[in-house]
């Protein structure tokens, strides 16, 4: 991740943990477990999910035209409204599948957001990894759903 500044590739690293450990626990633990290890799995997508969204809320906050603004605020919230209809859907049915879509539309959009100058030029190098070692763990635990 050149460029990237140490304190978000460690902190964006350290996010991942959640994923690994629980995709990969998946795998492992005993039947009765795993209905519970699918729905933390989904809540911390989901929350990670709106976090993510949240970065457009932010860059949407300096002076830019009205229409730009629009798109980066409504581009902000929609991660937290996917994020909440895959807790709805049991994980066979499709609440992996709007968490890995939404992971993986919203690092375009990021890298869109980079390419626009509204983010660091360095997010791309951040996110990119990062999303597909998600979208690797969301396929992981929706092969055990």
């Amino acid at each position: 991740m050149p460029g990237v500044p140490s304190p978000a590739k460690e902190l964006g690293l350290a996010g991942l943990i959640p994923f690994v450990v629980l995709a990969t626990a998946l795998w492992y633990v005993d039947p009765g477990w795993q209905a519970l290890v699918h729905e933390a799995l989904l809540a911390y997508g989901a929350v990670i999910l709106s976090f993510m969204g949240a970065v457009h809320w932010g860059l949407a906050m300096p002076e830019m035209d009205a229409r730009e603004r629009s798109w980066q605020l409504g581009l902000s919230v929609v991660p937290s409204l996917l994020g909440w209809v895959a807790l709805l859907l049991p994980p066979q049915v499709g609440g992996y599948s709007v968490l890995l879509i939404a992971f993986a539309l919203l690092c375009v959009a990021d890298g869109r957001a980079a390419k626009r100058g509204l983010a660091p030029e360095w997010y791309p190098a951040l996110r990119v990894p990062l999303t597909t070692v998600v979208v690797a763990c969301l396929i992981g635990a929706a092969l055990r759903a």
